[in-house]
């Protein structure tokens, strides 16, 4: 049995795992999705990690999932505690010393869209009860503070690694992603169908990829 410890992206609601949680025990292992200090102004990277570890409490066999932002306070728990396994999902892949303020045009994400919609871009294939609960708390708050600093590491943590992207996601798109996971991480992705919020999208399948990792 394995602890698959889900990080979300911006927003930092263990909300978003709700309904792959479920998907992971009826497979026989421990599901465990953390709430990161988002709307706290005081709090950076190293505070979610702390949100991170504090979750993880003795738990063992950890498996990582880090969702989009997610993919700058995973790696910082892997310096932290013991992990088996780190998977990216849809995730940002940071560089040592750029910031996540910096990551966007660095990366030429900045240059990929003239405009944002959320409903587009991040719920086009959430089913539509589903987006009507994510959208009744309002816009989630996501801090500037965590965006400023440069991202700590001065490499990638020794952890076996997986990349997992949606190729349906419209905001971080498979043609975008994989050039830069192939530089940066020295890894191929693995796609799936999905968009941006695939655990909202396909839980099962994406339970089911996550389990077939092991």
């Amino acid at each position: 049995m394995s602890t698959f410890v889900l990080i979300p992206g911006a927003g930092g609601q263990a909300w978003y795992w709700h309904r792959v949680v479920p998907e992971l025990v009826a497979r026989g292992h421990q599901a465990v999705a953390v709430d990161l200090p988002a709307a706290d102004d005081s709090a950076g990277l190293a505070e979610y990690a702390d949100a991170v570890v504090e979750a993880i409490g003795d738990r063992s066999g950890l498996v990582l999932v880090a969702q989009s932002m997610g993919g700058f306070t995973a790696p910082l728990v892997c310096e932290r505690v013991p992990v088996d396994l780190l998977i990216m999902l849809n995730a940002m892949v940071p560089r040592p010393a750029e910031s996540p303020g910096e990551w966007w045009s660095a990366t030429g994400h900045d240059r990929l869209h003239d405009q944002f919609d959320l409903l587009e871009f991040f719920f086009h294939d959430v089913p539509p009860e589903v987006t009507a609960q994510a959208m009744a708390g309002g816009e989630l708050p996501q801090s500037s503070t965590p965006f400023a600093k440069p991202w700590p590491l001065a490499k990638w943590p020794d952890v076996p690694m997986r990349f997992l992207q949606g190729s349906d996601d419209r905001f971080f798109p498979p043609e975008f992603q994989r050039p830069l996971v192939r530089e940066r991480l020295g890894i191929d992705l693995d796609e799936m169908p999905g968009g941006h919020l695939v655990a909202l999208s396909r839980p099962e399948e994406l339970a089911a990829r996550l389990v077939a990792y092991l």
